[in-house]
Formats: C-alpha cells, structure tokens, sequence
C-alpha cells in the first residue's frame, strides 16, 4: 500500500466502482463494503467514488487480518541461485527462496517523456510523485496528459489554490456517472458489468483472461493501450470543466528552465505551435512496464527473463522463462489482459498461482520419497 499511502495526491478517488475495488481473500470474509460498513464509512457498489484515504486505511487493516506476519523490509537485489533465488534485504539479511512472486504493482514504472527528463525535480515531477500538493499554492501549475492521473491532479490542484492549465494530446473524455435509478434488466444484459465497466469487451476481459495470452502480439499490445485507456472521472467534471483550461491537440515538443520558469513548446496537429510558461510542469503521463527499471533485479536474472517488448513473456501460471520467477499486476496485463490492472483481477490471479504452486508441491513431495525426478 505504500504508493497509495505516501505518494498518490491527498484527497483523490479511485477510479474503480466500489464493488470492483475489494481485496482478494477466498472466503470474501473482509470486502471494502464490510470494512466500510463496520467503520461507519458512506459506501455503494456504484455511484460513490471510493476516498483514498478510505481503501489506504481498508488496505492496512486487510494486511493486519489476513497476513499479519507481512515483513515490511524493502528488497535490494534478487539473484540466481543453484536451488532457486536468493534475495538480499535493506538491512543486508538475506533469504534463500525456491520461487519469487514479483508483486510491484506500478512501482519504478513511472513514464516520464524525454522531452522532461533534463528538467531538475524541483521544477518537473511525475504525477506520483505529488503526496503533498499544497506547496504548489498560488502557483501555475502546468499537468500533461487526459487521464485519471492528470485530471485528478488538476482538480486537487484547484482546491490548493493553484492556477491550473492541462495541455494534452488528445480531448479529455469523462466517464458516464451511474444513473441514480438501478439500471433495467434488459440495460444489465445488453452492458454487462463485472467490474471493468458495463460493456461486452470489458465482460470478456474480466470473465476470460487466460485466453487473452492467445492472441497475437500486436493485438495484445493494442487493447492494453487502447481499452480503458486515459479517461477522467465523472465525478470531478464540474471542478474542472469552465474552471481549468484544457488544451488538446499538442505534442510535446521542448522544455527548459528559464528566469525561473519552466517553458514548454507544442506542437499542434495542424502544425502550429504553443507555448506555456509554468512554475511547475505535472506530468500525468502514467505508466511504462519496462524491467530495466526494477532496481532490485540482478544482471544475471534480468538476462534470463524473455521479453514481448519491455514486458516479460509468461506462462499460463505467470511464470517467466526463468524457472520459479512470477509476476503478477501490471507487469502481467501483456499475457492477461486489463483485467490484472485492477484490484478485482486479483481473484483470478491469486488462483491461478496457488494452484499451479500446489501442483508443484505434491511433486516435489513425490520426489523427496522416491528420490528421483517426476
């Protein structure tokens, strides 16, 4: 939970409904509903944007109910051993391991143009790395990018006192909010919602993510750009839309640092230029799954591990090509499609793994007794 406690803006929204953004314990014995229920927190499986600060606090609890023994040290290296891994903890401990599930969510992923990367911090930061937003009041704040990322910023960014402008590639698009009538039977049928949103693609990605894998690279690669791609929540349209400028159109072009302003160029699709002036530029550009950023990855591992791209290729299981190596959430969307972006795909996830690794431990118990191979 650390990113969604240290790093993602005070006071946003998730973007999943309510009933989509439980955590994933078999017997269901500890849902965001009952969590809010016994809190005394408002709650609704649709139509009730879900608090930050509510899913962090519910994510706490979860850990100390369902794995209390969660070790909180940080991983500094992880390499290849004769019987499997050995990981190197902050403290310098270290612990032998037969299989590593990698669970880093969209930790080191962080997508930065290059256009900006030259910047110095104090001036340019990605979306989030922005916990803290008051330090931007009374200033002009430029955020790049359509989706939940910049947009939420935007809107927060208002409350600060901040005078806020969005520049991006293509229009912002809002969600639909949820009617305030429950939908007909015959609305439910026509756009089935099990938790990735009421439509059938949607309904095929959540109900079936172990064919996804099938399809051809190129196809996959498409739908994880394309479906769900940025959109802003609904429920901040009114805070943004005659209250912030929101530009589209504009390909980032250059940026520097200049009489203690940040200066950035566009270019237009019609071939005209822009330029804005900022005290601050937010990148609100998401997330890149690349494993050359994963720090903690010895050279020796990284080289074993076939990729699709930047990606690792995986297994039905998730395994990578490396032997007892998984990777699960984002790193994962490549073979599984939207479906493991989300909390909600941890069911299918968790199952998938758990099976596939007792499987392996009923052989290796054969193995022990017979003392050869199956």
């Amino acid at each position: 939970m650390k990113n969604w406690r240290s790093r993602m803006p005070r006071g946003m929204h998730l973007k999943s409904d309510g009933f989509a953004s439980s955590l994933f314990d078999p017997q269901r014995r500890f849902t965001l509903r009952k969590y809010c229920a016994d809190e005394g927190i408002p709650y609704a499986d649709l139509g009730l944007p879900v608090a930050l600060e509510t899913f962090s606090s519910y994510g706490l609890a979860f850990q100390k109910q369902i794995v209390p023994t969660l070790d909180t040290r940080l991983v500094g290296k992880l390499e290849c051993t004769p019987d499997g891994f050995r990981l190197t903890l902050g403290d310098g401990e270290q612990l032998d391991a037969r299989r590593v599930i990698i669970a880093t969510g969209i930790s080191h992923y962080e997508y930065l143009p290059a256009e900006l990367s030259h910047l110095p911090r104090t001036r340019c930061s990605h979306s989030a790395d922005n916990h803290d937003l008051s330090r931007y009041q009374g200033r002009k704040i430029l955020v790049l990018g359509r989706g939940a990322s910049a947009t939420d910023i935007a809107a927060l960014l208002l409350d600060q006192g901040a005078s806020v402008e969005i520049v991006s590639r293509e229009p912002v698009i809002f969600h639909v909010a949820a009617g305030d009538e429950p939908p007909s039977i015959w609305h439910r049928i026509r756009n089935p919602n099990f938790g990735l949103g009421p439509n059938f693609r949607s309904a095929v990605y959540t109900l079936v993510p172990g064919l996804f894998r099938f399809l051809p690279l190129h196809l996959r690669q498409r739908v994880i750009r394309r479906h769900l791609g940025p959109a802003a929540a609904w429920f901040i349209r009114d805070k943004l839309v005659g209250h912030v400028s929101m530009r589209s159109g504009y390909a980032l072009k250059s940026a520097e640092v200049r009489d203690d302003r940040v200066h950035v160029q566009f270019t237009h699709q019609d071939g005209s230029t822009l330029g804005v002036e900022a005290d601050h530029v937010i990148a609100g550009t998401g997330y890149q799954v690349d494993l050359e950023r994963l720090p903690f990855f010895d050279d020796a591992v990284r080289s074993r591990i076939k990729l699709e791209g930047t990606w690792p290729a995986l297994s039905r299981h998730f395994e990578a090509s490396l032997p007892g190596l998984y990777f699960v959430g984002l790193a994962s969307a490549l073979t599984f499609g939207p479906l493991v972006r989300f909390a909600i795909g941890a069911n299918y996830t968790a199952r998938s793994i758990s099976a596939h690794l007792r499987r392996h431990r009923s052989r290796e118990f054969v193995e022990r007794l017979s003392g050869a191979k199956v």
